[in-house]
């Protein structure tokens, strides 16, 4: 299924064959050091398109016969501000869908708007990489006459650039990255009949290849554990429950880790408060917010991040039998308090409230994020542009909106108080798993999860409007997005590790 290109690093040196790419700058000014014919090819391309050099602005033209090219690509990089980490990758995107068809393709850095650093060279890779991800691996190919298919021809992009080698150094850890981020993708893509909670868990139990320590709780240990709010989500399925332990340890010994939980419905009909058919095929996709997780400990574990990290992830099915939980059923999580399930399509806070109890009893981290398509009211309330943040702690907060500025992965901060959390107490119970009626809906079951973190600095993303079915951008065609993983690195990577 891949269709990756090759990403090296070279000294400027002008290409025999194949694509260049040349990067312009304001005006559509071209770099110096073009050969003549290739120069008068490329502004006469300008001239036609109109092209003035406006950030991530293309246009493109046959070679001149004599220079050994067969395309010459101009990309603009002017704009009212400096390029920053998501213009590079963004660039690197729309370079990569300029490619199709082509064996080999060298990007020419000298001449952007701005200058770009070795990191900035490597995001540009990243840009690449991602943007060249495909999830097709159910389709039948079937090649014309014996011919390779184009997505299938191996594609090796050389970045021209001054310091090769502090370039590629930089690229490693964004090639591990870039890995995470494709895991998260695949996963949330998988459909929910061969992503099962137990092939789910053995994937991840598969990454301990990486160097992640993996530790897999079955039903009879977590009903040991008297997850009871987890388990009860489980019961009209076939499939078994799991929760899935990621550790990495790349920290100073006894250093308190940070932890990420994932809610990992992989598939969600809403139980007996059953969703209407139309679109509940995307509830494959009800896991994103355990695929991040996934995603990000593989990318901390491939880039070997001076960290200590876990991972947890809740795996369920919601489905429906004669087993399955039923309004007005009253259950009891890991922590004791007493949930009067009124609908059982709110499930994702069910199973995070025992993954998000045990992280911090057991794990006593710096800190926890979770992660969740956990409602659809932040969509009405933030569509698919930002996802939901919540937070007990201004400075993790405050990190995370840096972070996503940052990454282009970005949040927005919600409301959480003591007025919100009136409109969750429960009348049989200690609390009941909705609030009233439709008002505040991604509040309130914010304020649910703040019941099972006690004082550990804690945020909640609500990500159900980004994980899938957000809108396509020039690093992502895919309906998963893998939104969080870059996200978290960022976090990670600016925040918590070792210098």
């Amino acid at each position: 299924m891949s269709h990756l290109p090759t990403i090296q690093f070279a000294a400027p040196q002008f290409p025999a064959s194949g694509v260049l790419v040349v990067l312009a700058g304001k005006d559509g000014a071209l770099p110096a050091g073009l050969p003549d014919g290739v120069r008068g090819a490329a502004e006469r391309a300008g001239s036609l398109g109109k092209f003035k050099g406006k950030g991530l602005s293309t246009v493109e033209t046959i070679a001149p016969a004599d220079s050994g090219l067969d395309r010459i690509v101009v990309v603009g990089t002017a704009g009212e501000e400096s390029f920053g980490e998501e213009d590079w990758l963004k660039l690197g995107g729309t370079i990569q869908a300029k490619l199709a068809g082509a064996s080999e393709a060298t990007i020419w850095t000298e001449g952007a708007a701005t200058a770009p650093q070795a990191r900035d060279a490597a995001t540009i890779g990243l840009g690449l990489l991602l943007r060249a991800y495909k999830f097709d691996r159910y389709k039948s190919k079937k090649a014309k006459d014996g011919e390779e298919d184009a997505a299938e021809q191996t594609l090796t992009v050389t970045i021209a650039v001054a310091d090769p080698d502090a370039a590629r150094a930089a690229f490693e850890p964004l090639d591990a990255l870039g890995e995470g981020v494709r895991l998260a993708r695949d996963l949330v893509n998988e459909p929910a009949n061969i992503l099962t909670t137990t092939d789910y868990a053995a994937r991840i139990e598969a990454l301990s290849s990486t160097g992640l320590e993996i530790e897999i709780l079955d039903e009879n240990r977590m009903r040991e554990l008297k997850m009871f709010a987890l388990l009860g989500v489980s019961l009209g399925s076939p499939t078994p429950p799991r929760l899935c332990i990621m550790r990495w340890n790349g920290g100073a010994d006894g250093e308190a880790p940070v932890a990420f939980v994932g809610k990992g419905v992989v598939f969600d009909t809403g139980g007996v408060s059953i969703k209407p058919a139309a679109g509940m095929d995307e509830m494959k996709g009800d896991m994103g917010g355990s695929a991040a997780v996934v995603g990000l400990m593989r990318a901390l574990a491939g880039r070997k991040a001076k960290v200590n990290a876990i991972g947890v992830v809740g795996l369920v099915e919601n489905a429906v039998d004669g087993m399955a939980q039923r309004p007005g059923d009253i259950v009891t999580a890991m922590s004791g308090t007493t949930i009067e399930v009124l609908n059982t399509d709110a499930e994702g806070r069910l199973v995070l409230a025992d993954a998000l109890w045990y992280t911090q009893e057991r794990f006593k981290p710096r800190f926890m994020v979770n992660l969740a398509t956990l409602t659809g009211a932040i969509i009405v309330a933030l569509g698919n542009q930002h996802a939901g943040l919540f937070s007990n702690n201004d400075e993790l907060a405050n990190r995370l909106l840096a972070a996503g500025l940052a990454t282009g992965e970005k949040v927005w901060r919600m409301p959480l108080g003591k007025d919100y959390d009136k409109m969750i107490e429960g009348k049989f119970a200690d609390i009941k798993n909705v609030g009233n009626g439709r008002s505040a809906g991604s509040i309130t079951a914010a304020q649910f999860l703040q019941r099972f973190v006690n004082d550990v600095p804690w945020a909640h993303l609500d990500v159900a409007g980004t994980a899938m079915g957000s809108p396509s951008n020039e690093y992502n065609q895919s309906w998963a997005s893998g939104f969080g993983v870059r996200l978290l690195n960022k976090l990670v990577e600016e925040h918590y590790e070792a210098r």
